[in-house]
This record gives C-alpha cells, structure tokens and sequence, in this order.
C-alpha cells in the first residue's frame, strides 16, 4: 500500500474571541522576539497571499473576515492554501484589526513561514547585481529597496550586521509583496567580510569620500556587488575598504544627503541600465 505524499487540508475555524490562543499566537507575530520562536511573520492583504503562493511560501493560516470569505478570489486563495495543509480561520473584523494592529485592516491576512538563504550559497552569475546593506535601521526603506530590487532584477538582498527585521510588518508592506520574489540573506559583519574575497565581481560602495561619479564606471557584463551604508553614519570603514571603488552620487540642492531607498534605487538602475534597455535601443 502506497501512503500519499500529498499535504492533508487544513481546518477551517470560525474564532470570534480576542483570548483564543491561537489568535494571541497570531497577534504576538508583530514582535521579532515572537517571529523568530515561531519562525513565521504575517503579510495582509490578498495580493500578497497571491505572491506569497505563486513564489511557494508556506502559508500556515489564512485569516479571513466574514465578508472577505464570500468573494470569488478570497474564496479561490483560501482553498488554495487549505489544499496545500494551511488553516483557514474566519474571525471578525475587529480582531482583524487587532492582528494588524491598526484601523481599517485588510480583509485578508496570513501567517507565512519564514524563509531566508545563506551566505554561502550567493554565486554571481554574468552581469548579476546583489545588494548589501549595513545596518540599515528603517523598515520602510529596506522594505522599498526589496520592491525596487525586485523591479530591476536584482540577484538578491544581503542584510549585513544590526539590521531590521525584513520580516517585519511595515517592512513586508512597504515590499508591496516583493518579500517572496526576492533572495534574502542576512549575516555579520565579520561572516560578509570573510566571505567577500571569494566573491568574483565588481564590489561598489556609494561613501562621502568616493571621488568617482557613480555613472562613470563600467557596470556591464560582470557581477557587481553594491553595498549601502545606515541611514544615519552611512558605510562602516571595514566594509567600504573592502570595496572595489567609492562612488558618489552628486546634489544640486541644499539637501545634504539622500534618502537611503532612494540611493540605493539610483544606484540599481544605473547598474543595470544596459539590461533594462529596451530591445532594439543602441
């Protein structure tokens, strides 16, 4: 006898009480110290559930308001993932507002499970970019640079030293769902620094003492690796000394520095501008 491979369907459960504890489990995703025990984090809204499936995240539950389980695609995503062994919980709009801890919630919520990939394992191919942060502490930039990585083409994302949790709500809604299309590494500074020798490219820092006009060197055809200093001290000194070449974007303005996704958005397209030519364009 052949046993099945295939994930059981999960339950579907009607929750209307603030003290349940599965919902308590739930609410509590909002803090790191909790997203890290369960190894999970939350993302609202349907599109996300949508990217989160067509990328092949584990969605555990899927939380649904009364209304949101009477339209035709909530009810499709919802079967999806019931198929595939995650629960489906019908709960009130209130506790709906509860989990995502602010007024007028999405409809939608789910509880996905985490996925991150080793440094190790980072191999640029021909004309590849991944980009490194250090520190970066805002969660809405590293969510924005995620979404603007994600539409350049970007290899991957890699998180150096104390950075905020990309797995965050605010980061995960500022990604606009660009959280499950993106590779995610995440390490010390020391394990980057070890590891950069090996990495067989172009290592690009923007920095206050780069001399060289961030348009004018040769990105094309190779790897490059672009690091992007904290919002507030910019590139640590270990980190922009094991750089290739300092760059510098220049300012017209009284503005005495830019906004660190913004930077970053610059830079990425600058890198990739051959690739992101349209066709036929000399």
């Amino acid at each position: 006898m052949t046993t099945s491979r295939l994930p059981q369907p999960g339950k579907v459960r009607e929750i209307t009480s603030f003290s349940n504890p599965v919902i308590k489990d739930i609410r509590a995703l909002a803090l790191k110290k909790h997203r890290d025990r369960q190894d999970a984090f939350l993302a609202e809204g349907l599109k996300l559930v949508i990217d989160a499936l067509a990328g092949g995240w584990q969605v555990r539950t899927l939380i649904l308001s009364r209304a949101a389980q009477e339209q035709k695609q909530a009810a499709d995503v919802a079967a999806r993932v019931r198929a595939n062994g995650g629960d489906i919980l019908i709960v009130p709009e209130k506790i709906l507002g509860a989990i995502a801890r602010r007024e007028n919630p999405q409809q939608v919520i789910a509880v996905c499970g985490r996925r991150s990939h080793r440094l190790a394992a980072v191999e640029p191919g021909t004309a590849s970019v991944w980009i490194g942060l250090d520190r970066v502490r805002d969660p809405g930039n590293l969510g924005t640079i995620i979404r603007t990585a994600d539409a350049a083409g970007a290899s991957g994302v890699i998180l150096i030293g104390d950075c905020t949790d990309p797995f965050g709500p605010e980061a995960v809604r500022a990604s606009m769902g660009s959280i499950f299309a993106v590779p995610l590494v995440q390490c010390s500074e020391a394990e980057f620094l070890a590891w950069r020798p090996g990495f067989a490219g172009m290592v690009v820092a923007t920095h206050l003492k780069g001399r060289t006009d961030y348009r004018s060197p040769d990105y094309a055809g190779r790897p490059v690796l672009l690091l992007m200093g904290n919002e507030q001290q910019g590139l640590g000194d270990a980190l922009a000394e094991c750089a290739d070449i300092l760059v510098r974007i220049p300012q017209a303005g009284q503005a005495d520095s830019l906004n660190l996704a913004v930077s970053t958005g610059i830079m990425l397209y600058e890198i990739r501008r051959e690739a992101l030519k349209p066709a036929g364009d000399g």
